[in-house]
């Protein structure tokens, strides 16, 4: 190359160097050259944020579901030992007893055990 191409090369480098600072400052390089040409990429990337933000506060939502339905469960396992031992404490036989008398049901208590009757055929 000669003295004359080289020096050609270096200004254009320049002048294509400032016109690219010239142009990102200006703005156009944004709006016309890089927007326009990845116009459908930016519209993917939009897509797929959108998708994700969706999704985190779909998860969010089901997370806090569950936590609800893990206290609603330990509230209802504790209510039904409850319920169960109550059950248990009126089936006694002193307490069926005390419930009979106090509601006066005139029912007696046996004094001998039962027994099975077996019939013949």
């Amino acid at each position: 190359m000669t003295e004359t191409e080289e020096g050609k090369d270096k200004k254009e480098k320049k002048k294509k160097k400032g016109s690219f600072i010239k142009e990102l400052l200006s703005g156009s390089m944004i709006t016309e050259k890089i927007i326009l040409k990845n116009l459908w990429f930016i519209l993917l990337l939009t897509l797929l944020a959108a998708i994700y933000i969706g999704n985190r506060f779909h998860a969010e939502k089901i997370t806090r579901e569950t936590a609800r339905l893990q206290r609603e469960v330990k509230d209802l396992r504790a209510e039904s030992l409850s319920t169960s031992t109550d059950l248990m404490y009126i089936s006694r036989q002193s307490e069926v007893y005390r419930l009979v008398r106090e509601r006066g049901l005139n029912l007696e208590e046996l004094k001998i055990p039962p027994y099975k009757l077996l019939v013949d055929k």
